[in-house]
């Protein structure tokens, strides 16, 4: 593993209440320049050439690569953003670069709203999350506890506050690093106080512990929700629910046409679209 992307994945916070009112100066924006940022220019080039942006070194274990995906296929598939015309990047093990001279940090999962990635995702501004490119860091940053030797709770806490990320949130399947599974942050004067997971004001999703099966294997994961308390469905709960929708409007129509049949009526089997 190349040394930055090494020192990535593993300095220190305060603490304070999660006050939704009271948001930070770290705000999401709608306006043409966040969702479109200008081309880097020359200076903004030469200094991220430098910069490792992945290595071929295997880091997570086969749950957290699920839970990963359950995090960020939803998102694309299900969910329809912020709001009309807000567009927004949901990635899994994609590095985030605070300035060209500082370590990243690779979170597990992360949401920025109001950007769009570079058209062309093989170029060096492609490649990661530049927040200097995107002027803005992201919006919810989650970590999935593997080891006790992360730095969750404490190096990456204070770096994600630094890094000026609203919401931090922390998933520990086998309760290593902290009492509960999960916990959440809000970033409030610079500082992360606790906050409620099931809410994430500005964001409009919430997360929750949801026992059930994902590609199946039953297991406690961590899951988004929308303001109302839904979960936000995967393809594959969409096609389920497509099929039994279909499944319903057939048996509706075969009462139909049996009550009519009753009636001595005939029927026209070609149109089951009642």
């Amino acid at each position: 593993m190349t040394e930055s992307i090494a020192r990535a994945r593993g300095a220190s916070p305060p603490e304070s209440e999660c006050v939704a009112e009271d948001e930070p100066a770290v705000t999401t924006r709608a306006n043409d320049a966040a969702v479109a940022p200008a081309p880097l220019s020359p200076e903004d080039v030469l200094a991220i050439e430098h910069l490792v942006t992945e290595d071929d070194t295997p880091v997570d274990n086969l749950f957290s690569e699920r839970q990963q995906r359950l995090l960020t296929h939803p998102l694309n598939v299900s969910w329809q953003g912020p709001g009309e015309g807000r567009p927004f990047l949901v990635a899994a093990d994609v590095g985030v670069f605070h300035t060209p001279h500082e370590p990243p940090l690779v979170p597990d999962v992360f949401l920025s709203l109001d950007v769009k990635r570079p058209a062309d995702w093989w170029a060096k501004e492609g490649r990661s999350y530049f927040m200097w490119y995107y002027k803005k860091p992201p919006d919810v940053v989650i970590e999935v506890v593997s080891n006790v030797e992360g730095g969750e709770t404490d190096v990456k806490l204070g770096r994600y506050a630094h890094f000026g990320v609203l919401y931090y949130v922390i998933f520990d399947p086998q309760g290593q690093v902290q009492d509960s599974q999960l916990r959440a942050y809000q970033l409030t004067s610079g500082v992360y106080a606790d906050c409620s997971a099931d809410c994430l004001p500005g964001v409009g999703l919430g997360l929750q512990l949801w026992r059930g099966e994902f590609e199946g294997d039953e297991a406690t994961w961590l899951r988004w929700h929308d303001a109302s308390g839904a979960l936000i469905q995967t393809g594959e709960e969409n096609a389920e629910r497509e099929r039994k929708r279909a499944e319903q409007a057939e048996n509706r129509a075969e009462r139909l046409a049996a009550q009519l049949r009753a009636l001595g009526v005939t029927p026209d089997n070609s149109d089951h679209s009642v």
